[in-house]
């Protein structure tokens, strides 16, 4: 029978939440994303906490909070500890990405839900993989293959193909069909008929006017261009890493050819770590980036119109005048960019600039969904040190708590020292009499019941529980063994505050690379506190929202869905609304089998093909006569199908003669080789109306479907036409040539 694949929705179906699916393949259970929201709500994993053990392994397909959010907390509250799998650039920028997140709350909250240090051993586990790489699961996941795939959304964003004996499950959410500046387009159209495909239904109602990408950038240009001239400033709420990447660059490459003088700030607690990453990831990015490197080594992101600030106190030290800020984070809620809102929505020169839709339930959200002028209720928060009583109070706490840790460390130590003691004066002391031998000089002791022997008491009798009249006295001699002393391993243990003093000295994430004003944020142990309060903010800035989100449309979407055409569609991650909509869609001009689970909801989406493992025997493999074809051998076999001694299946030699065989042409020729192999043989040959030309009367056309890039292959025919003479044959034996011939 076929593989068997099971679809499990955690968070994500029928809404805009967070990405999270397990997806069983033949019992082998892969998570594929992890996310979370940047309201970091954490009743939206409890479908996660109940299936965390049960993972296998997990994909990661974006770098941003939506995709792998919740990796952090789930490692460490819910004990997920399967291996992860992800492409370079989603493992680097989504590290910074939940390290920006977490020193933006800290910042303001006493945020302890997960720490530097989960976040690090969360991504310490993660297997990198570049795209198109085949890699082959082992163990309980013997015959699973998984390999990435260009989505086109987030740099190193992944279109997944998880492979079983022959069929495919494509996860393919966020995808782009769209070539921008600093991407390719997806690839996804390259698969044809898997047996399974699990997509999103986020953009199904969104249907984009056709516009070029020159016009949509000058456009987005103009407006930002028009407000700064007006003499005022633009914010763009921005992600840390991800689709901020294309909008640097749309900014640097205007405001070159446009001479414009206004200054740009990429605003992040790792914007200098998130650039200095990209620097090294150009072989990800789009072909003109590449070749443009390869040729005359410009590297697109060495940015020079563009500042990057990375604390506060950078920011406040800003010139005033018209300005461009692109601040994290994206939705408002917290970071670089709600403190600048609040700032500037009350001035009507200033605009507010959102390049994707607010996640649900955040500030964002809420003002694309009401325009101003209107009044909204913001939380203000600030970090400040103690002073006075409350630092008096908080010293007194801290003293309190390390002597009661100071004491208990010795309490620890000192049962520790006695119990070593005892084992070793028993074992070596010889003033300790054994007292399970009755011995009958016992019966000569002391008075007060001493258990040593020869030794003279004066005034002073030791307490029962002593273990020798007198402090012991061991030799600390070194053990030497016959190579020379022997090593304490103890003795290069590096201790908990030289760590401290390393990571102090390097200032560094896992690389020994921190921004300064984040490496400021985490060695700073000032007392501090939190203070909030809450306003009323005026909004009477502009708003405009301008779609730069990278994803593909609705009318893209039903064109690729048409295109791959899958056996059976999974469908997550998108309004009721958008879900519904392309759900009746697809039943009608897709596949018959279409699915939308709710959370929790387990649907069998096994393929109805059936599938069988069939064994060569060796007494067929044994008469078979192969054939080199470049790097691999062909033959023909036949064959008939019997069982083995152990009821498996085996093809064994037919008992009948072998029936002939029509000679086959191995191979796939293309016209533009073969005209120019023609031509190196002297003949005349170019190109008309789509078929090859050969001499005077001989032409060569191709006939059937052409190749899918990445994909099967259809019929194909190359037709010869031609009077019979001297040229035809010669053109056939060259066409010949080009072929094995089986």
């Amino acid at each position: 029978m076929g593989t068997s694949v099971q679809v499990t929705p955690l968070c994500g179906v029928y809404n805009e939440n967070p990405l999270s699916y397990l997806v069983s393949i033949d019992g082998f259970n892969f998570l594929i994303d992890c996310g979370w929201n940047d309201l970091f709500d954490p009743s939206l994993l409890q479908p996660l906490s109940r299936v965390a053990s049960t993972v296998d392994a997990v994909l990661l397909s974006h770098s941003d909070t939506l995709h792998l959010g919740a990796l952090p907390y789930a490692t460490k509250q819910f004990g997920l500890s399967a291996p992860c799998y992800s492409t370079e650039p989603v493992h680097r920028l989504g590290l910074l990405t939940m390290y920006d997140h977490y020193l933006s709350r800290k910042q303001v909250s006493d945020f302890d839900l997960f720490s530097l240090d989960d976040i690090d051993a969360a991504f310490q586990s993660i297997t990198r993989l570049t795209y198109s790489q085949n890699y082959h699961l082992s163990g309980k996941g013997e015959g699973i293959v998984i390999a990435p795939h260009v989505a086109g959304h987030l740099l190193g964003g992944t279109v997944w193909k998880i492979t079983k004996d022959g069929e495919d499950v494509i996860y393919a959410v966020d995808f782009n069909r769209r070539k921008e500046k600093h991407l390719n387009g997806t690839v996804l159209e390259s698969f044809v008929r898997p047996a399974v495909l699990i997509t999103d239904a986020y953009n199904a109602l969104n249907n984009q006017p056709p516009k070029p990408q020159r016009e949509r950038d000058r456009d987005f240009v103009e407006i930002i261009s028009k407000t700064l001239e007006g003499g005022g400033n633009v914010l763009l709420p921005v992600d840390t890493a991800g689709r901020v990447l294309e909008l640097l660059l749309v900014l640097e490459e205007n405001w070159s050819l446009k001479s414009l003088n206004f200054p740009i700030y990429f605003v992040t607690y790792v914007s200098a770590s998130t650039i200095d990453y990209v620097k090294s990831f150009l072989e990800w990015m789009s072909d003109a980036i590449a070749k443009s490197f390869e040729t005359s080594r410009d590297n697109a992101f060495l940015l020079k119109n563009i500042k990057l600030l990375t604390s506060k106190s950078e920011l406040d030290s800003v010139p005033d005048g018209p300005k461009v800020i692109l601040a994290s984070m994206a939705s408002l809620e917290a970071g670089f960019s709600h403190d600048i809102f609040v700032e500037w929505a009350a001035d009507v020169k200033n605009l507010v600039l959102f390049t994707e839709r607010g996640q649900f339930g955040t500030l964002a959200r809420m003002l694309q969904a009401d325009p101003p002028p209107k009044a909204v209720k913001v939380t203000m928060s600030r970090r400040v040190p103690l002073t006075g009583e409350e630092l008096i109070a908080y010293e007194e706490e801290q003293n309190r708590l390390k002597k009661e840790e100071a004491l208990k460390a010795s309490l620890i130590k000192e049962e520790e020292s006695k119990a070593s003691l005892a084992t070793d004066v028993n074992s070596s002391d010889p003033m300790v009499i054994d007292t399970h031998n009755k011995h009958p000089s016992l019966d000569g002791l002391g008075q007060h019941g001493s258990r040593f022997r020869d030794v003279l008491i004066d005034g002073f009798v030791p307490p029962s529980s002593s273990v020798a009249p007198m402090f012991p006295f061991y030799d600390n001699t070194s053990d030497w063994d016959d190579f020379g002393e022997v090593i304490n391993p103890d003795d290069y243990v590096i201790k908990d505050e030289d760590m401290d003093q390393g990571a102090t000295r390097t200032g560094g994430d896992m690389d020994g690379k921190l921004d300064e004003g984040s490496a400021s944020l985490i060695l700073d142990t000032t007392p501090s506190k939190v203070i909030s309060n809450e306003l009323t903010v005026q909004v009477k800035s502009s708003l405009v929202y301008m779609d730069y989100e990278g994803r593909s449309d609705g009318r893209s979407v039903k064109s690729i869905l048409a295109h791959v055409a899958p056996l059976k569609l999974v469908l997550v991650h998108g309004s009721a609304e958008a879900t519904e909509h392309l759900k009746q869609h697809c039943l009608k001009h897709v596949c018959p089998h279409v699915y939308a689970p709710q959370i929790e909801e387990t649907i069998d989406v096994t393929s109805d093909l059936c599938a069988y493992k069939v064994q060569l025997s060796e007494k067929l493999m044994s008469n078979v006569l192969f054939k080199k074809l470049g790097d691999y051998e062909i033959a023909w076999v036949d064959a008939e199908l019997g069982k083995t001694e152990n009821d498996m299946l085996s093809l064994l030699p037919i008992s009948t003669p072998a029936p002939p065989h029509k000679s086959v042409v191995v191979g796939d020729l293309k016209m533009a080789d073969f005209k120019q192999f023609l031509a190196s043989k002297g003949v005349k040959v170019e190109f008309a109306a789509g078929a090859l030309r050969c001499g005077e009367y001989v032409t060569l056309r191709k006939v059937g479907v052409a190749s899918q890039k990445g994909g099967g292959s259809g019929t194909q025919q190359i037709i010869i036409e031609g009077p019979l003479c001297e040229d035809y044959y010669k053109i056939r034996e060259y066409l010949y040539s080009q072929f094995y011939l089986l």
